[in-house]
């Protein structure tokens, strides 16, 4: 067997972790808390009650400030690096079932997920450490000093484009119900599996305009040289609050997101993994 077959099948082997299928569907609970939370900030900044950063950020430094807050974070943390290392190994030798481009956009997305999986377990470690950190505030003081520069103000411009790509595409993805495919069907009750269509759904489209709007003012910020508009979802939610009909829109988004979090818990049951 050649070098890459034997790297190949000790990844496989790793993916048939019943540990790691364990952590992963641990990490989906965890997943869908957050989002549940990120839901709650949005409907507080949508009636203009939240202080809190509408973010995952916000979502986790919400969490860490209950009883029993940081022990639920590492535990958060820990699931999410299991999935994170799920995904990472998805990219790398699975999808087997898809075929030629199906299996590349699955191996793709699954890398993106790598990422925002890694990005909030080292977020939930940082809000352990230091609950007080604003990752809305880090942002903009990035996207400021890069703004120094001609070069800086194309590579936030790219990062925008970029993010409202991937926003795009979330909400394709749950329009064409493509989700669908990576749930165990079969083991689904009829009223099962139209519960988790309407649910991932509705929270993808809702995650994707969310995730859309924040990438076109991140260009917006580059083009005009305004770091506030590049605070991200945080900057995302209270620009669409300020809009004619905003606080109704961003109500709607609110509840596409707790949709979506609540899909996370059945996909903690009938997710392939």
């Amino acid at each position: 067997m050649s070098l890459t077959g034997n790297a190949e099948a000790a990844a496989a082997r790793t993916a048939d972790s019943r540990w790691l299928e364990l952590l992963a569907r641990a990490g989906f609970i965890g997943y869908g808390v957050v989002h549940l939370l990120f839901a709650w900030l949005a409907l507080q900044i949508a009636f203009g009650n939240s202080g809190e950063e509408g973010n995952q950020n916000g979502a986790l430094r919400t969490l860490g400030a209950q009883p029993m807050g940081k022990f639920l974070l590492v535990a958060i943390a820990v699931g999410l690096i299991a999935m994170a290392i799920w995904q990472a190994l998805e990219a790398a030798v699975g999808h087997r079932a898809l075929r030629d481009k199906d299996r590349l956009f699955e191996r793709v997305t699954s890398v993106v997920r790598t990422i925002v999986f890694l990005w909030l377990a080292w977020t939930a470690i940082k809000v352990v450490q230091d609950a007080s950190a604003n990752a809305s505030d880090q942002q903009q003081a990035l996207s400021e000093k890069l703004m120094t520069s001609t070069g800086g103000r194309w590579l936030v411009g790219l990062a925008g484009l970029v993010l409202a790509a991937v926003g795009i595409g979330m909400m394709i993805y749950g329009f064409k119900k493509k989700f669908e495919r990576n749930l165990k069907i079969g083991e689904m009750s009829p009223k099962t599996r139209t519960l988790a269509r309407r649910l991932g759904m509705a929270g993808y489209i809702a995650r994707g305009a969310v995730f859309a709007v924040a990438g076109i003012l991140v260009v917006v910020a580059a083009v005009k040289y305004d770091p506030e508009k590049a605070r991200g979802l945080d900057a995302a939610l209270r620009t669409l609050r300020d809009q004619p009909w905003g606080p109704f829109v961003l109500a709607l988004m609110a509840l596409g997101i707790a949709a979506f979090g609540i899909y996370c818990f059945l996909q903690s049951r009938y997710r392939r993994v």
